[in-house]
């Protein structure tokens, strides 16, 4: 699908709050495109329960989703209805000018997406139901009977998931879409951990000291668990006899299928071409602004590499275990909400609660979900630490504490779901994307920064760290996935997965285990790594246009009332943002 149809920002009529008194909450009439949005979100947790659970809407964990090939052509039936519906709909208001166009855009990507079998062929190391039907129990209660016996209904309904998802590879594969063999592999591994009771997740999830409940609903989750291990084994067993000898050996998507992709994570149409040249050129001005920082921390001549050492070798700057991390990250973002809060931006209280949470994987991944619509369940910032990695530095972690946190994603996330009064239920729960989620992550880091927060040269050095890692991300996604040249200083010749280990090992100060992971997860998910450096950019351009109108108008321009129209606007794609700040 082409951008949002220019017509959809048609002047729109005039606004329908009410009258509200001087300094309260203005409450809006709900108009018929927010029938239609709410309906829609309905709609989409009776089809997908694991959804429901992600968005933290109650009464759909006990379910299981539908993975096979009907269960996709039903969320593709309910978004063909959907937007049926909306091309009926002229908008009442300016939220409803945002909403029209930002659902067109998603769902009519998304049904290009499905009539194009990617979603069926779905298929990674990170965002895939391999993954995911792991992942949702993540979020799930603990603290009652009531939540165990869903956790157990879900996990007894899980092999049945599997066998859709089976199905549904299998489908796309006869079709001619298949995950590349690097990614088959990496699923194939995730399957056989899982598969393996002796230390699968599900074994000690179902046999672990927090089940609450009577014997017998014990044993029915052990009953369960075991089904779910097995039920990985048959999905680990079709990955590498069935769908690996399907598979392509190229990494690469090819440009065709690339665009799709990036208006998926950006919600923006963007030169793919200019935005290589531009990831390039972005890196060299970060690595520059990084040893300039290096020589100030290790003295005159010093390299990154040098002042990573004089970091690293601070105790100061030492964090040692996971208990004292997950401490560390929750005392820095507590600070940060307290000091932010009615200074620069106007925190409303039920956002104010962060929880910083040690998750129970060890991939490597840093990663944020939402509140429940209704904070029952709080935002929470998640640190999946390898098994290899014992000791933290403060100084590389703080920016991400920032980005994870406040003023990042859950600033972001928790400030759509607050604005509930305006922004109707799939606004609020429903609609993510990365360029405009990671990208304001990326924004706030930078942010601090210029707040003043990262002054000192060891934070600032770490936030550059992750600067640099995000650059070196648009180029080796775009390079690798599109085929084009590498320049020579990092192989000659054309991208591949051999050139893009060398380069992360050569641009992200991380432990190896992470890079491998990192790389493969660009390799498997296109598109989705540069939606944070371009999703910055972007971010950056709108704010910059917004500044300029203010000037032609004659008017200063408050950057704080810029940020708080922008994130009551929740995540909509770049190109909405766009209009909508403006």
């Amino acid at each position: 699908m082409s951008h949002p149809d220019p017509a959809t920002s048609a002047t729109a009529t005039s606004a329908t709050a009410t009258a509200t008194p001087a300094g309260a909450t203005p409450t809006r009439t709900p108009t018929a495109i927010d029938a239609v949005a709410d309906d829609h979100v309905r709609a989409l947790v009776e089809l997908d329960p694991l959804g429901a659970t992600r968005m933290g809407l109650p009464g759909h964990d006990h379910r299981m989703s539908d993975l096979s090939p009907a269960g996709h052509e039903a969320i593709a039936a309910a978004n063909r209805a959907t937007l049926d519906r909306l091309a009926r709909l002229e908008p009442a208001d300016d939220v409803d000018v945002v909403t029209l166009a930002a659902m067109r855009e998603r769902l009519g990507l998304a049904l290009e997406l499905y009539e194009a079998d990617e979603t069926l062929a779905d298929l990674n190391n990170i965002a895939s139901p391999v993954q995911e039907l792991r992942s949702v129990f993540d979020l799930m209660p603990t603290d009652t009977e009531a939540a165990w016996s869903n956790i157990s209904a879900r996990l007894a309904a899980l092999p049945g998931a599997i066998d859709g998802y089976i199905a549904a590879l299998r489908e796309a594969a006869g079709r001619g879409r298949v995950a590349a063999l690097r990614q088959v592999g990496e699923g194939r591994a995730d399957a056989r951990r899982l598969a393996d009771a002796r230390s699968s997740f599900f074994t000690s999830f179902a046999t672990g000291a927090d089940v609450v409940g009577p014997d017998a609903l014990r044993a029915d989750l052990v009953r369960a668990a075991d089904g779910a291990c097995a039920a990985y084994g048959r999905l680990a067993d079709f990955l590498e006899t069935e769908l690996a000898p399907q598979a392509d050996p190229r990494d690469a998507v090819g440009r065709e299928r690339y665009r799709p992709f990036s208006r998926l994570f950006l919600g923006a149409e963007i030169d793919l071409d200019e935005t290589y040249a531009w990831g390039l050129a972005e890196l060299d001005r970060v690595v520059a602004e990084q040893e300039e920082v290096a020589r100030r921390i290790a003295g005159p001549g010093a390299g990154v590499a040098d002042a990573v050492a004089v970091l690293d070798a601070d105790p100061a700057r030492r964090l040692v275990g996971a208990d004292a991390l997950r401490a560390w990250m929750q005392e820095t973002s507590d600070r940060a909400i307290a000091d932010l809060d009615g200074t620069h931006f106007d925190i409303p209280d039920p956002v104010k609660v962060l929880e910083c949470r040690i998750a129970p994987t060890q991939s490597g991944e840093i990663y944020y979900t939402p509140p429940s619509d209704d904070f029952s369940r709080p935002g929470r910032m998640w640190w999946s630490v390898p098994a290899d990695v014992k000791e933290f530095g403060t100084w590389r972690e703080k920016t991400t504490v920032y980005h994870e946190g406040v003023p990042g994603h859950h600033l972001q996330g928790g400030q759509a779901v607050y604005a509930r009064d305006t922004l109707n239920l799939w606004r609020r729960v429903a609609c993510w994307v990365s360029g405009h989620g990671e990208g304001w992550a990326l924004y706030a880091e930078r942010l601090m920064a210029e707040l003043g927060y990262l002054e000192d040269d060891g934070d600032r050095l770490g936030m550059l760290d992750g600067q640099r890692m995000r650059a070196a991300r648009v180029v080796l996604d775009l390079g690798v996935h599109l085929e084009l040249p590498c320049p020579a200083r990092w192989g000659g010749g054309i991208w591949d997965a051999d050139k893009a280990l060398k380069f992360m090992r050569a641009n992200v100060n991380m432990p190896d285990s992470f890079i491998r992971f990192e790389v493969n997860r660009y390799l498997g998910w296109p598109g989705q790594a540069p939606s944070y450096k371009v999703g910055q950019r972007l971010w950056e351009e709108v704010r910059d246009d917004a500044r300029a109108a203010a000037a032609r108008r004659g008017e200063p321009f408050d950057i704080k009332a810029f940020h708080a129209r922008a994130l009551n606007l929740g995540s909509v794609g770049l190109d909405v943002l766009r209009q909508a700040a403006a």
